[in-house]
């Protein structure tokens, strides 16, 4: 029990007001300090009653009327499909990526579910690699008989000055010469050798350039039913783009005798397993036209594109 007597003090806890001590706690509320406390202990305090909890009222859920009939209106402006975000966009952490957003750096989906179609230039079917290499090799035979017959007799010459050359040259190196030295060439042989490589540059121009820039076809191209035509057009070439299709492989007849000349040449005739789409080899590229095959008789499909039908603009 505490030393203290009972009655009204101070209250320590707030000095402005004054509570009853009854020897073992206060009791009782505060009253202001200034104020004449009663005589004795303060009333004892009643609990209040508990507030009455009233039912809340069942909630009626009235059915939406049924539309009318008629048309309704459309969705609010703005409403479907979203375009996707630009590339290479990143969404904020912890937002979800809007529809079609794909992660950057991710692999391309291929849009069709079935392979791409083959390219069929102004309705015609790409010629095959096979029929091309074997109207080449025509055309070359073609050629080479233009030559022997208009560069035969330069050849002939060139071999009588060759050959004491060759015949000496053998003679040494059966008598066991350990150096044998090669005759100078007599300087009709030099003249010789660069007029029949220019005769045969000019022959092999002649022979397909003109065919080409007018109907498209050399002799070896019309066996083998195929055709060069441009890629824009069904019409002729010209004269001026069958040149350049033809410099591109027959110009490197002028270096055949360091031998790049036939190698390039090998490998442009080759070209076209580089490109599986068009199948153009370089000398297609470099003039804009694409191989053919034409069967007897047949039209293009399709009319060439005139200029307000060209997707790309006027050219």
């Amino acid at each position: 029990m505490s030393s203290v007597p009972a009655g009204w003090y101070k209250d320590p806890a707030d000095t402005s007001t004054q509570r009853y001590w009854d020897g073992e706690g206060w009791v009782g509320k505060a009253i202001p300090a200034d104020a004449v406390p009663p005589d004795g202990p303060p009333p004892t305090e009643e609990p209040e009653p508990p507030t009455p909890v009233t039912p809340a009222a069942p909630t009626i859920v009235t059915p939406a009327p049924a539309p009318a009939p008629g048309p309704q209106p459309g969705p609010p402006p703005g409403w479907g499909p979203q375009p996707p975000p630009p590339p290479g966009w990143q969404p904020p952490p912890g937002m979800q990526p809007p529809p079609g957003w794909k992660q950057a750096g991710a692999q391309p989906i291929h849009p069709y579910l079935y392979p791409m179609p083959e390219v069929r230039p102004h309705g015609m079917v790409l010629a095959g690699l096979g029929r091309r290499l074997t109207a080449r090799l025509v055309d070359i035979a073609a050629v080479l008989l233009l030559n022997i017959l208009v560069n035969g007799y330069f050849v002939y010459m060139y071999w009588q000055d060759f050959r004491p050359i060759l015949t000496d040259y053998m003679d040494q190196i059966e008598a066991g010469v350990a150096a044998p030295v090669v005759q100078q060439p007599p300087e009709r042989m030099q003249t010789l050798s660069v007029a029949i490589v220019m005769i045969a540059t000019l022959l092999w121009l002649l022979y397909e350039a003109p065919s080409i820039a007018s109907t498209g076809q050399t002799l070896g191209k019309r066996l083998m039913g195929i055709k060069v035509v441009p890629v824009e057009k069904t019409g002729p070439i010209g004269f001026g783009r069958a040149f350049t299709r033809w410099a591109r492989l027959g110009m490197w007849t002028l270096f055949w005798w360091c031998g790049i000349g036939l190698v390039i040449q090998f490998v442009a005739a080759l070209s076209p397993v580089f490109d599986p789409r068009l199948r153009q080899a370089w000398h297609d590229k470099a003039a804009a036209t694409v191989v053919v095959a034409v069967p007897p008789g047949a039209q293009p499909t399709i009319d060439a594109a005139t200029r307000d039908d060209n997707p790309g603009g006027p050219q």
